[in-house]
This record gives structure tokens, sequence and C-alpha cells, in this order.
């Protein structure tokens, strides 16, 4: 199974968020990459995050992260 760049594009704006607290968030600006306003944008659709811009990661999204953090640790060994 090949990973679509959306996808791709949507863990990289998840690992973005900081995890050190759930009151601390990002916001997106218009001269962000195109693929992380755009994958932004899906992440809210998808309930992940708050606003459309970024915002805050919901419970969803918050375990969305954690499970990508702790895949990529494996992965790095």
């Amino acid at each position: 199974m090949k990973l679509a760049n959306e996808l791709i594009a949507e863990m990289e704006v998840l690992a973005l968020f900081p995890r050190e607290s759930t009151t601390l968030g990002l916001k997106f600006h218009h001269d962000a990459a195109p693929e992380h306003i755009a994958a932004a944008k899906r992440l809210f659709e998808k309930q992940l995050i708050t606003q459309v811009d970024g915002g805050y990661l919901t419970d969803l999204g918050i375990e969305a992260a954690d499970h990508g953090l702790a895949l990529l640790n494996i992965l790095q060994g």
C-alpha cells in the first residue's frame, strides 16, 4: 500500500502540534506550505483539530497524533 501525499501531509501537520500541553495550538497562516494549509482543512473536516487553520487538537486528534508518534518511534528503532 502506498500512502497518498495528502495523508503524509496530514500526518506531518499532526506531528507539528505541541504535545506537552493541550492548551498549546498552531495556526497555519496564508504563507504556510500549501500542502499543510490543505491538510489542516482536511483534519478540521475529520474533527481532529478545532479550527480550519489549526487551533488545537481534539480528543480524537490527540489520539491520532499519539499513535502517529508511536509509529515513528517504532520505525526509527
